[in-house]
């Protein structure tokens, strides 16, 4: 039996207890608001390293081997300085974006009509440079076919026919679908946001209070155990929704600031959006501070509860990684398996593709029924003995 007038009373003493502790009100703030800070610092990066209007800079050994070639990089706007020694080490420590290098037998390869050699050093490894090594191969090869096409016609050779086949590339994405490859992390964010929001305030309520002796003293009274752990869950859900509220507000701030347009994506976190995102999450977040309120009153211990909910957090960061790293077209199977089924809906609503509502409807579901779970898990652990009492000596 549900006593709501009971289940008010344990609700807000949770809530008020919660509001007292520095620990909680961190516990449920510092994800929501890391989420959207590091994913703002990850796109400003990245679109300072791809904006075009910066002028190129391109170290140059041995310029003077290749007048026309320098003479053509600098009417296309390239920045030319003349390279240090042992360039290659400049490259390896980042001194260096790249290193354009002149062999010696370029010149006379060029005047022969032969296939004249250039190097240039790149260090693939280094994302930041990625952008500079990119523009420069495009001009190089700009500058060979343009060499290429001047030497047929010289010979009375029409320079469509060493190019007998011609591919037009037709992109297909959409700038929600560019967004999402960019924009990956938010649901990791936003699912880690829901299992760390109301950690600490169930840990608290649970082993916390048994370990100060609190926990006796609430059942002697004339509560039911049920009423008590819902309470108590009901104080959970409540800081997860106050931790996803921020993480929400949070990524529109951040996505409508992000100079995005940099990097070629156009996206706004519209209320379609945001309406989506919700009818994913706020069941997951029942599930969430179900298991934690499980978990944590079977650990022996505060210290315990904190591992064992620590550990908790793969459970969201794996799916949640997997459809980042290689995104796949969500099946109808993954909606029955609770965190799975919300990852992989989430990626969706970033890509900008329409969703299903009966696939929702089934997430939702499948997720409501496994928390309703942990909390008849949690009702029988709290009508043991050596739960209430602690487990240290069992």
């Amino acid at each position: 039996m549900i006593a709501w007038p009971q289940v008010g009373v344990i609700y807000k003493k949770e809530l008020r207890d919660a509001m007292r502790d520095r620990r909680a009100v961190m516990s449920a703030l510092i994800m929501p608001i890391v989420g959207p800070v590091t994913i703002a610092a990850m796109l400003t990066v990245i679109a300072g390293w791809m904006r075009q209007d910066k002028p190129l800079k391109m170290p140059v050994q041995n310029a003077e081997r290749a007048p026309n070639l320098i003479e053509y990089l600098k009417r296309n706007s390239v920045e030319i300085e003349a390279a240090t020694a042992n360039p290659e080490d400049k490259v390896r420590d980042g001194t260096y974006d790249l290193v354009l290098t002149i062999p010696q037998d370029y010149a006379e390869d060029f005047t022969e009509g032969h296939t004249a050699h250039l190097e240039l050093l790149v260090d693939n490894s280094r994302n930041k440079a990625r952008s500079s090594v990119v523009r420069a191969q495009r001009l190089l090869r700009q500058f060979s076919t343009t060499l290429g096409s001047l030497r047929l016609l010289a010979r009375g050779v029409s320079p469509s026919l060493a190019n007998p086949v011609q591919i037009d590339e037709v992109d297909l994405s959409t700038p929600e679908k560019l967004a999402a490859q960019l924009l990956g992390s938010v649901p990791i964010f936003l699912l880690m946001a829901v299992f760390m929001a109301g950690m600490y305030l169930a840990i608290d309520a649970t082993a916390g209070e048994r370990e100060r002796g609190s926990l006796e003293p609430l059942l002697v009274n004339p509560v039911t155990r049920m009423s008590v752990v819902i309470g108590k869950w009901a104080a959970g859900v409540t800081a997860t929704w106050l931790g996803l509220s921020v993480a929400l507000v949070g990524f529109g701030f951040t996505i409508s600031r992000v100079p995005l347009q940099d990097l070629g994506v156009k996206l706004q976190l519209g209320l379609s959006h945001l309406g989506w995102l919700l009818a994913l999450l706020i069941p997951l977040s029942l599930l969430a501070s179900g298991v934690q309120i499980a978990m944590s009153l079977y650990a022996r211990s505060f210290k315990e509860a904190q591992t064992y909910l620590s550990l908790l957090m793969i459970l969201p960061v794996v799916p949640a990684t997997v459809s980042a790293i290689s995104p796949s077209d969500p099946k109808a199977w993954m909606m029955f398996v609770p965190v799975l089924a919300q990852s992989n809906l989430l990626s969706e609503v970033m890509r900008g593709e329409p969703l299903k509502l009966s696939w929702v409807l089934a997430a939702a579901v499948m997720t409501v029924l496994a928390a309703g779970v942990c909390l008849r898990i949690a009702v029988a652990l709290l009508s043991k003995e050596k739960i209430v009492f602690g487990r240290s000596s069992a």
